[in-house]
């Protein structure tokens, strides 16, 4: 992938996420700079999703740790534990909220 294809993929992805968290009925604040997001739960942890052109990767951090996804056949998967993006949202954010959430893909 080019970097052009990259940076489009990306942003399609941090607004796709940001998008899924406004679904949501929980009181999760996103807040989108410039190739970082946050997503911030009610008890003021936060998720941080953030591009990392040089590396072509997107890196998640946790409230219990960080991930570095690469793109591969379709999918984020992350280079350490071969979770997909979307689940592993899912199951950090059900973690911090403290309630069981679901995020599909839309993107």
């Amino acid at each position: 992938m080019n970097d052009v294809e990259y940076e489009a993929l990306t942003d399609a992805v941090l607004i796709a996420v940001e998008d899924a968290f406004e679904q949501l009925d929980l009181d999760i604040d996103t807040e989108n700079h410039g190739g970082l997001l946050n997503l911030v739960f009610p008890d003021r942890s936060k998720i941080v999703i953030n591009k990392q052109p040089p590396l072509q990767q997107l890196w998640v951090a946790t409230k219990f740790n960080g991930h570095h996804f690469e793109f591969r056949e379709g999918q984020w998967i992350d280079n350490r534990s071969g979770t997909e993006f979307w689940q592993l949202l899912s199951d950090a954010a059900s973690k911090q909220s403290g309630r069981p959430v679901v995020l599909n893909a839309t993107v």
